[in-house]
């Protein structure tokens, strides 16, 4: 007996989708864990299909609405300046509980009105911005070991929270590593600070560019400054540099090294002829310049002479950071002149405006010295032509 060609391949056909559609049922039997005699997923719950409504809401498209020639159009250019405040103590910690009565903002030497107040801690991003070259910096040399460790045990302080990135300068600043909140990063890029190159020391291009780039981000910033504070070639001048740093409103925490060498050099009379020329005229003009860096940009600034200081310097640092008085103002003055305007802040008696705040503390209610730390002012706004 004859078998039809086109019939046998019909009867084949439907044959081998049989077997596909057991084959495919059969895997989905056995899906679930990979494991042989593992347990077994439990089916999920059995969801509704949502209702549709009876009639969708019709589109409306993004059409141009004329303005009626008669209604009243405001603007609004009211300048408010917020300003940052650590009160801190002789050890640098952060002092409490200091009521609004007692803070009195002054804007060119005039009082101004308080808007709002509030006490906020927060999470921090740093840059800690490290001088490193062959001219201080040697391998092995003691300048080289202070600098590490005022860098490692800076990084050892911060928080899981807190961002922060690795920048090292001689003749050019280098990102060795970016923001970030893991520390192997920041670790790994400490770890490149071993051999030295350029002999420059380029601390007003380093320190303009960094405060420029972090002139943006939101939220608690400062830039943390581990250097001896010389300059050799910058292409900013001091002047501009200090402009710069002043406007782009991030605290400076200036950390000066080589304060025990420079010490022993003057003793013993060779302090002429050691690094390179750098005299002793020299190294009191980049003290300065940390201090001016430091206090007009709002940080603070520190010349430790031994190690032991290190820990209470961070310490300092984070309580100020962290810890802050946040003030708001509107300025008196309202003029669009793009003018620098100095900002003063005091803590002042109530019953006395002219007379500082006394704080005291303690069982024998000791006066406590305190320290108010906020920046010096700011750039006023500008007209828009």
């Amino acid at each position: 007996m004859k078998r039809s060609g086109s019939g046998f391949h019909v009867v084949l056909v439907l044959m081998l989708c049989l077997g596909l559609a057991s084959a495919s049922a059969a895997l989905a039997q056995k899906s679930g864990p990979l494991t042989p005699g593992g347990p077994k997923r439990a089916p999920g719950p059995t969801v509704a299909a949502p209702e549709q409504p009876a009639e969708l809401p019709p589109i409306e498209t993004l059409i141009k609405q004329e303005v009626p020639a008669d209604l009243a159009l405001f603007t609004s250019e009211t300048n408010v300046v917020t300003v940052d405040v650590a009160v801190v103590d002789e050890q640098g910690r952060f002092i409490p509980k200091i009521p609004q009565g007692n803070f009195m903002v002054l804007e060119d030497g005039q009082p101004q009105q308080v808007q709002s107040f509030g006490v906020s801690q927060a999470p921090i991003t740093v840059a800690l911005l490290i001088e490193f070259n062959a001219r201080f910096q040697q391998y092995y040399t003691e300048t080289w070991y202070q600098t590490l460790s005022a860098a490692y045990g800076f990084a050892e302080t911060l928080r899981p929270e807190d961002w922060v990135a690795v920048i090292a300068y001689d003749l050019r600043p280098e990102i060795l590593s970016d923001f970030t909140q893991d520390r192997r990063d920041t670790y790994a890029a400490l770890q490149r600070l071993r051999t030295t190159g350029f002999s420059e020391a380029n601390l007003y291009d380093a320190l303009t560019d960094t405060a420029e780039r972090m002139k943006a981000i939101e939220g608690r910033k400062a830039i943390v400054l581990i250097s001896t504070g010389v300059d050799t070639f910058s292409k900013l001048n001091y002047g501009e540099a200090r402009r710069i740093v002043q406007e782009a409103g991030v605290p400076v925490y200036a950390i000066g090294m080589m304060q025990m060498l420079r010490d022993r050099a003057d003793a013993r009379g060779g302090f002429d002829g050691a690094w390179g020329g750098a005299a002793r005229l020299d190294f009191l003009q980049a003290d300065n310049q940390m201090k001016t860096f430091a206090s007009e940009s709002g940080g603070m600034s520190f010349f430790p002479k031994f190690y032991g200081e290190f820990p209470s310097i961070f310490q300092a640092v984070h309580y100020t950071m962290r810890n802050q008085y946040t003030l708001t103002y509107v300025p008196t003055n309202q003029q669009k002149d793009g003018e620098w305007r100095k900002i003063k802040v005091r803590l002042i008696d109530p019953k006395d405006p002219q007379k500082d705040l006394r704080i005291v503390a303690g069982k024998k209610n000791k006066r406590v010295k305190y320290q108010v730390v906020a920046r010096s002012g700011y750039r006023g706004p500008r007209a828009v032509e």
